[in-house]
C-alpha cells in the first residue's frame, strides 16, 4: 500500500508556476527576517473528508483526499537551542523559545499559531527520544484558509514535525510520523482521531484515501469521471481548540461506549471506543444501531444518572471517562452521537462501494449519500451551522450532493457538482451566498469558493 516509506525528498529547482513564485518570496522573506538563506522547505497539504464525520476517534474509517492549499515552512538548522518563528501573515506574531525543556501550555482561549508548531517539534522530541533538539529558524506560508475545517492546524503540526525530523537527520515511516502527529496535537487539548494527520502524509495525487486505523491502513480510491469536488467557505470560524464542543463529542461516544459495554455485562472501563466495542462484540452497524435504541434514550443523560448507570462517583468519572475540558459538563447526548457514528461509519463503506461500482448513476448515489452525511452531522451530531445549512440548500438542484466537512461548528462545506455546472454552481454561491455576508466583503471570492482535486502529501524540498 506504500504507508511505510517517508515522506519524500524532491528538487526546489521542479517547483514551478505560482506555487515556485511562493516559495521564492517565503526565502526571501526568510533572508530577511533571518540575514541568511533557508537550509530546505517543507509542505504539509490540508485535507477535505468527502465524507466519514466525526468517527476517526470512535476507531472508524475515513474518506478523505488532499487539497492544494497547504502550510509551506522555509527552515533552517541552527547550533544555538532556540526556536524562532515568523509568519508571512502579519496577523500572527514572532514567537521564540528555547528548545531545552520544551513545552505547550494549554491555552484556555483561542490557540496561538506557534502552538501548533511546538506541538509537532515536541512530539518528534519526545517520540524519538532526542535529548537534545536541534535549534531551529523557521518562516511560513500558508494558504489554508484558519479555523475552515480544512485542517489548518493539523497541516502546522505535521510541517513542523516533518522540519524536526529532518533538521535532525532522523527518518520516519509515513504512517509512523502521521502517528506521532495525531498524538502531539493532544498537547493543546484537542482529543482528535487521526485523519487529519494520516491523509497529510498518505496522501497521492489523483486519488482519493479510504483510512483506516489501528493499525494505520491507507487504500487508494479511484474517484468516478465527472466527480469534481467544490469547496466552500462560510465565513464562520470555529477553533476546535479554543471550546470544549469539539471533546464534549468525543466524550459522550466514550460514554455511550461505556454505557452500551455495561449492557452487555462487560467491563465497560476498559472500552472508550465505539470501534473496538463493535469488534468485541461481533456485530453489524445496522445490529449496533438497534442496540442503540434500545439500550439507550433520547432524552439528554445528566452527569449524575449516567454515574448511576455505571455504578461510580462523579469524581471516579472524571478520572476514567472524561477530558480535563469537558468535566464540567452536565448534560450529555449519547444515544444522537452513538446513533451519527454507526451510521456514518456504514456510510464510508457505502462510499467506497458506490464509488468502484461504477453506473450511469454513481454520482448521484454518492451524491445522496452525502446529503444524508449532512443530515446527520446537523441533527444528530448537532456540529453543523445555519451558514453551512445555508449553503447546502443553495446547492440543491445545481450539485449531486454536499456537506459539512471538517469538524463542524463553521468552515467549509464540500459538494460533488456535474463537471459542466461548476462554473455555474460557483457562481450561484457568490451571487446567493457570498454577495450576502458582510464578512465576504473585500475577499478575493476565489480563495473561498473553488474546484478542488486529489493532492499530494507532505514533502520535502531542498
Amino acid at each position: 500500500m506504500g504507508t511505510d516509506d517517508c515522506s519524500p525528498v524532491l528538487k526546489l529547482s521542479e517547483v514551478g508556476g505560482a506555487q515556485g513564485d511562493r516559495f521564492k518570496a517565503l526565502g526571501q522573506f526568510f533572508e530577511k527576517k533571518y540575514g541568511q538563506p533557508p537550509e530546505f522547505y517543507v509542505r504539509a497539504p490540508g485535507r477535505v473528508n468527502l465524507i466519514g464525520e466525526h468517527i476517526d476517534y470512535c476507531g472508524y474509517s475515513v474518506f478523505p483526499m488532499a487539497v492544494q492549499q497547504d502550510i509551506v515552512m522555509a527552515v533552517r538548522g541552527v547550533s544555538k537551542p532556540t526556536i524562532s518563528l515568523a509568519n508571512m501573515d502579519p496577523s500572527y506574531a514572532d514567537f521564540s523559545c528555547s528548545t531545552e525543556k520544551l513545552s505547550v501550555e494549554r491555552p484556555s482561549g483561542s490557540v496561538p499559531w506557534s502552538s501548533y508548531v511546538l506541538c509537532g517539534v515536541l512530539g518528534v522530541q519526545e517520540h524519538c527520544r532526542l535529548a537534545a533538539l536541534r535549534g531551529l529558524q523557521v518562516a511560513v506560508s500558508g494558504s489554508i484558509p484558519a479555523s475552515s475545517g480544512l485542517s489548518s492546524s493539523s497541516a502546522l503540526v505535521c510541517a513542523a514535525s516533518l522540519a524536526t525530523l529532518h533538521a535532525n537527520q532522523v527518518s520516519l515511516s509515513k504512517s509512523e510520523v502521521a502517528g506521532v502527529c495525531a498524538h502531539a496535537e493532544r498537547y493543546i487539548g484537542t482529543e482528535g482521531g487521526g485523519m487529519d494527520q494520516a491523509i497529510c502524509f498518505l496522501a497521492k495525487k489523483g486519488t482519493a484515501k479510504l483510512i483506516e486505523f489501528n493499525p494505520l491502513r491507507a487504500h487508494d480510491v479511484q474517484l468516478p469521471p465527472g466527480a469534481v469536488f467544490v469547496i466552500a467557505n462560510s465565513l464562520a470560524e470555529k477553533n476546535k481548540a479554543a471550546s470544549s464542543d469539539y471533546n464534549c463529542r468525543v466524550m459522550e461516544c466514550r460514554l455511550a461506549t461505556q454505557l452500551l459495554a455495561k449492557s452487555r455485562g462487560l467491563e465497560w472501563s476498559k472500552f472508550r471506543r465505539l470501534g473496538d466495542l463493535q469488534k468485541e462484540l461481533k456485530l453489524e452497524f445496522s445490529e449496533m444501531v438497534d442496540m442503540v435504541r434500545t439500550v439507550l434514550h433520547e432524552q439528554p443523560y445528566s452527569k449524575k444518572e449516567i454515574c448511576s448507570e455505571l455504578g461510580v462517583t462523579e469524581q471516579q468519572l472524571d478520572e476514567i471517562t472524561l477530558s480535563e475540558n469537558t468535566r464540567h459538563i452536565d448534560q450529555f447526548l449519547p444515544y444522537q452521537r452513538a446513533l451519527h457514528v454507526f451510521s456514518e461509519a456504514g456510510r464510508v463503506f457505502a462510499f467506497r462501494s458506490v464509488c468502484e461500482s461504477g453506473g450511469e448513476d454513481v454520482l448521484s448515489r454518492m451524491g445522496q449519500l452525502m446529503n444524508e452525511s449532512h443530515a446527520s452531522c446537523r441533527d444528530q451530531y448537532e456540529c453543523s451551522h445555519e451558514l453551512l445549512d445555508t449553503i447546502c440548500r443553495i446547492a440543491e438542484g445545481v450539485a449531486y450532493g454536499a456537506r459539512l466537512t471538517g469538524a463542524g461548528w463553521g468552515g467549509c462545506t464540500v459538494a460533488l457538482v456535474p463537471g459542466d455546472r461548476v462554473d455555474e454552481y460557483i457562481s450561484k454561491l457568490k451571487t446567493e451566498f457570498y454577495a450576502r455576508r458582510p464578512t465576504a466583503e473585500g475577499l478575493d471570492l476565489d480563495t473561498v469558493v473553488f474546484r478542488t482535486e486529489p493532492g499530494d502529501g507532505a514533502a520535502i524540498y531542498m
